[in-house]
């Protein structure tokens, strides 16, 4: 005995002798970077946990003056969410008391009661149901609507360049799909979430005042539910703003298409064009997929661990029940609040999930919102601008101006040009030359990168964007037309079109017999582009609005490109009286229309090579002779 303890002891003592010191150092390196990594886990998901709750809470905040407008609509709905809930809580404990009472004498009764009592109880549930939803509904519907009104409202803001980079189907997709999905929050109800916390908290309450130890299994699901929704909180972000991407894009690429579908046809693209959207959809279908995979975890997840705890609860309440430590009515009014206990926590789930939708969405909407380049309201005096003296005597002038539409690819070089008030200036060159560039400048759909641009001596930059523009009407040689009528298409703008001024304008130019003729008048239908007109009458009412709008300076760029020699010569007649006392600038394709005017500006890669007017320009022998030649030369060929 004493020889097997002394063994005992000395291979205890042989195991417990120390480690090499190598060894020993490796173990502690070990179990160090163990302890770093678990430290490294933790740190990053509490990391993550204050991160998404930051994130949430400051998107709500921003769209929180949405929803402020209101708020008496949402308090009044959270009022009657609490009542409704409430009630539905009495329902358990009436039928406890009414089962605990049934085989004591006049326990029939008490069952009578009981259902009169549920009855009345679930009438009120379900008429109080309705105003309930329906103001949280229509406190929501007016929310979006105005959040709708101020993105759009923020797009009339943005200058071209703004529209140059982003594609339509994009900007689309933010006043629709990005907003609907914060629509969500109240369209299905997420906002009853409050009422489900409020629920939950009486639930345990009253849980607990029944039987605290069967309530402590119940609440076991906790714990292991929270750490589920915080895994997935990041996840479902994510996957939801990579949805929201590629909705984007699909909405895009369908604009482009749509738009160009004659481009497509004539070319017959139409099976590369359905492989490319195949490839966009599936993309979509891919995001969507992730999505639904972790938002369906989620809720398997929740379902498992409830499941699991009610089955404990239901195991060690039969238990108590048989030995007859708990009532029936107890058990069936536990049961029932342990499945009311767990509806709000799967509806949580559920609303989590809309309420990260939705956040993805806000986030898109507030990235575009805080876009403060390009802002076309912005008004700030440069300072070449405001050493300038006003000269009412100059129409517009740009001085010394630098300008390109991407960085170190410049349009304009150095262009400086000066037009008197009641002169007719005319820009000429080739395509690319830089012509229309001034007509954007002049508006400030851009803002020049070097020198300054001045209307009526005024820099650009210091007018209010609605003051510049009633300067100018400007004719284009692509006209777009909104559905409506010829009408509302001349007086665009206005919202009461005035019928005299239209009228007027249309006999300036001859065109009033044209439109008066066709169906409807003046009131007859334009469709979307205005596809039901020639290319003709759609630049003759673009000629009609710019007279209707009677500006000091009126702005032709290549106007009469689209029109038939008829036509051409019509406009020709009317614009002689339309441009009499106000200064025009004019730019011309054909050289033919621009002879009589005051002075011919020449461009050529950006630049300004010769002015004058035609006689002197076509002595000189310079650009515009040349180019004047090689036109009249091409007529000639096309008449033989």
């Amino acid at each position: 005995m004493r020889a097997r303890s002394s063994g005992g002891s000395a291979a205890g003592e042989a195991g417990a002798r120390p480690r090499p010191p190598a060894q020993a150092a490796a173990n502690r390196a070990r179990g160090a970077k163990k302890a770093s990594r678990t430290e490294d886990v933790l740190s990053r998901f509490h990391e993550e946990t204050q991160l998404g709750e930051a994130y949430d809470a400051r998107m709500l905040l921003r769209l929180w003056p949405f929803v402020r407008p209101q708020g008496k609509h949402l308090a009044l709905s959270l009022a009657l969410l609490i009542v409704t809930a409430s009630l539905a809580l009495l329902r358990p404990l009436i039928m406890r008391d009414a089962l605990d009472a049934f085989d004591a004498p006049g326990g029939l009764d008490h069952l009578t009661r009981a259902g009169i009592l549920l009855t009345g109880i679930m009438l009120v549930e379900q008429s109080l149901a309705f105003p309930q939803l329906y103001l949280m509904q229509l406190a929501g519907a007016r929310a979006m609507a105005d959040l709708r009104i101020r993105v759009f409202g923020f797009l009339h803001t943005r200058r071209l360049g703004f529209f140059d980079r982003t594609p339509v189907g994009r900007l689309v997709t933010r006043v629709t799909n990005d907003v609907d999905a914060i629509g969500e929050i109240f369209a299905s109800g997420a906002l009853n979430a409050f009422g489900d916390l409020i629920r939950l908290a009486v639930i345990i309450v009253v849980m607990l005042s029944l039987d605290w130890r069967m309530s402590l299994l119940a609440f076991a699901a906790v714990p292991p539910v929270a750490l589920g929704v915080n895994w997935t909180r990041r996840r479902i972000r994510d996957a939801f703003r990579e949805v929201r991407s590629k909705t984007a894009r699909m909405n895009a690429y369908l604009n482009e298409q749509v738009s160009g579908m004659a481009v497509v046809q004539a070319y017959a693209r139409e099976e590369r064009s359905a492989e490319e959207f195949d490839e966009i959809n599936a993309a979509y279908r891919s995001a969507n997929n992730r999505s639904i995979v972790l938002d369906a975890t989620l809720d398997a997840a929740i379902e498992m661990v409830s499941s699991v705890c009610i089955a404990a609860v239901l195991w060690y309440a039969g238990v108590k029940s048989l030995k007859e430590q708990v009532s029936f009515g107890t058990l069936f009014a536990f049961v029932a609040y342990i499945d009311m206990f767990f509806v709000p926590i799967r509806d949580l789930s559920a609303r989590y999930t809309l309420l990260q939708s939705a956040m993805s969405g806000a986030e898109r909407i507030f990235e575009l919102l805080d876009n403060k380049d390009e802002d076309a309201t912005a008004t700030a005096a440069s300072s070449t601008g405001a050493a300038a003296a006003a000269d009412e005597r100059v129409a517009f002038e740009l001085d010394n101006v630098f300008f390109g539409y991407k960085p170190g690819v410049p349009v304009l070089r150095q262009v400086s040009i000066a037009a008197r008030s009641g002169e007719k200036l005319a820009l000429v060159g080739a395509t690319g030359a830089g012509k229309s560039t001034v007509a954007s400048l002049l508006l400030r759909l851009y803002d020049v990168e070097d020198g300054a641009v001045r209307v009526f001596g005024r820099d650009v930059s210091a007018y209010p964007r609605d003051e510049l523009r009633r300067k100018f009407a400007v004719v284009p040689q692509d006209v777009f037309l909104f559905p409506g009528t010829v009408l509302t298409n001349i007086a665009a703008g206005d919202a009461i079109p005035d019928r005299a001024k239209v009228v007027n304008a249309l006999n300036r130019i001859g065109a009033l017999d044209l439109f008066e003729r066709r169906e409807g008048g003046l009131d007859g239908p334009v469709l979307e582009r205005g596809s039901n007109f020639s290319a003709g009458e759609r630049q003759l009412i673009a000629f009609a609005r710019a007279l209707y709008r009677d500006p000091p300076i009126l702005i032709l760029d290549e106007a009469t490109a689209n029109v038939d020699s008829d036509t051409e010569a019509r406009l020709q007649r009317a614009l002689e009286g339309a441009m009499e006392g106000r200064t025009a600038l004019i730019i011309a394709h054909r050289l033919s229309t621009i002879r009589a005017v005051d002075r011919i500006v020449v461009f050529h890669k950006g630049s300004v090579v010769e002015q004058g007017t035609h006689e002197d320009l076509l002595a000189t022998g310079g650009v515009y002779s040349k180019l004047y030649r090689l036109q009249f030369a091409r007529q000639e060929a096309a008449h033989a």
